[in-house]
């Protein structure tokens, strides 16, 4: 139906891009307003099921009912079908169907695929979709059969097949729903190292990007890895340690969150807690007593996000990357960013500084709006709260269920910016490189 749409009103792939994630969010807001979809047999008012399918398609996990206690059956396989979709992208599942049904991938799908992806050309775009579907469903697969199988401890057997599935593909696809009830997401697994140590593998697999992960595949043949993959792991490697052992010292002493835990339970909470800032949503501590300095630290994680080409949001890590590249040279007096032996051309190095300046304008810009309409509401939270709905994060100090009217607009709004914004800018900045036939005369500004 999507693809049908799309075809016939011939946008651009920027343009489909949006279109086709704003249809799939409004169908699932109709689902989700539907009798069967809730426990009391309402349904959602519309409001607040636009704001769960905006969520749940933008793979962000921030929500204004809980989702264990007020979804049937129907209404939670809704929200998973809709990560599901949101994580992987619809044309990537698009393509999948096609395929089954034999049919020819046109050249104008493989451009949207292309965007979709996040890849500078078509070349090999669909089997690169083939490995993330096939990649997708092992990974899903094995770590619904580990959840299940410690949640089977805990649950009756069925209800722990369930609940093992659901927050695998949850996790996967960094979209932190869960079933746990309560708002309590998986706080009761704060010092289990089984539950912690495979959700933290799902989040990060899902986190670093299907190239990075077909290229660390195909590495036992090729015996390379591409510059992309080298940032992006390291990048990933050091962020997740530095944020383990900020919050393991910030947070050591705290009564509410890691001082009544065993060392190993403070170990296990403070890698959790780091690993799901960058763009996951599921938490083992409550955020919302953790300390201001822990919780700053966690809203620079969201910000930062995940890598390109995955089901996370935020600026992503070679941003980040490429900007600390960027100061570190200038500090030395160099003039060009050099990683592991290799040059940044210096529009890459503009794309991420307009990457980075339209997030954080987006950021404030909702923020200050925000702390006029939510004025009973802490600066921090609301911070806090924005910065997890542009960086499609969901993790929450407690203000969304709260929200006014307008407010959840905004943060809906602010989610579906998050998730097709940056991806796309960038994008369409790669193909937008105009030729200059002339250059105006140098001039000098002080900076600093």
């Amino acid at each position: 139906m999507i693809r049908k749409v799309v075809e016939k009103l011939r946008l651009d792939p920027p343009k489909t891009l949006v279109i086709g994630f704003a249809l799939i969010i409004l169908i699932g807001s109709f689902l989700l307003t539907l009798s069967t979809a809730t426990v009391d047999g309402r349904g959602l008012d519309w409001l607040d099921a636009l704001f769960t399918a905006t969520s749940a398609t933008c793979v962000t996990g921030l929500v204004v009912v809980d989702t264990g206690t007020t979804f049937t059956v129907f209404g939670q396989i809704v929200i998973l079908a809709l990560i599901q979709i949101g994580g992987l992208g619809f044309m990537t599942l698009a393509t999948f169907f096609a395929l089954l049904m034999r049919k020819k991938i046109s050249l104008r799908e493989r451009l949207i695929l292309q965007e979709s992806l996040n890849q500078l050309s078509i070349e090999g775009v669909v089997r690169l979709a083939k490995m993330i579907l096939i990649f997708t469903a092992l990974a899903e697969l094995l770590g619904g059969i580990l959840l299940s199988i410690r949640f089977a401890f805990d649950f009756p057997l069925g209800k722990a097949i369930y609940f093992g599935f659901f927050h695998a593909i949850s996790n996967f696809n960094n979209a932190g729903f869960d079933l746990m009830g309560d708002y309590a997401s998986l706080t009761a697994y704060v010092d289990d190292p089984f539950v912690t140590l495979v959700v933290c593998a799902l989040i990060i697999v899902g986190g670093i990007g299907f190239m990075v992960v077909s290229e660390v595949y195909d590495y036992r043949h090729t015996h390379r890895l591409s510059l992309h993959t080298k940032v992006v792991l390291s990048t990933t490697a050091f962020l997740v340690v530095l944020g383990t052992v900020l919050i393991f010292a910030l947070e050591y002493t705290n009564p509410k969150t890691l001082q009544p835990l065993s060392m190993l339970g403070k170990v296990l909470g403070s890698l959790y807690q780091s690993v799901t800032a960058r763009t996951a949503g599921s938490n083992t501590l409550s955020i919302g007593d953790m300390h201001q300095s822990s919780l700053f630290l966690i809203i620079l994680l969201m910000f930062i996000g995940a890598s390109p080409g995955s089901t996370g949001g935020g600026i992503k890590t070679t941003t980040f990357a490429t900007l600390i590249g960027a100061v570190v040279a200038q500090i030395k007096g160099k003039e060009d960013v050099i990683f592991f032996r290799q040059r940044i051309l210096p529009h890459m190095i503009y794309k991420s500084l307009t990457v980075t300046m339209i997030g954080l304008f987006i950021v404030i810009a909702i923020t200050m709006i925000l702390a006029i309409t939510e004025p009973s509401a802490p600066f921090q939270m609301i911070l806090f709260e924005v910065t997890s709905a542009f960086a499609t994060t969901g993790l929450s100090m407690g203000l969304t269920p709260e929200l006014s009217p307008f407010g959840k607009i905004l943060i809906v709004l602010t989610m579906f910016a998050g998730r097709l914004g940056p991806l796309t800018i960038a994008f369409a900045l790669a193909q937008r490189k105009q030729k200059e036939y002339f250059r105006y005369p140098k001039g000098k500004i002080t900076i600093g």
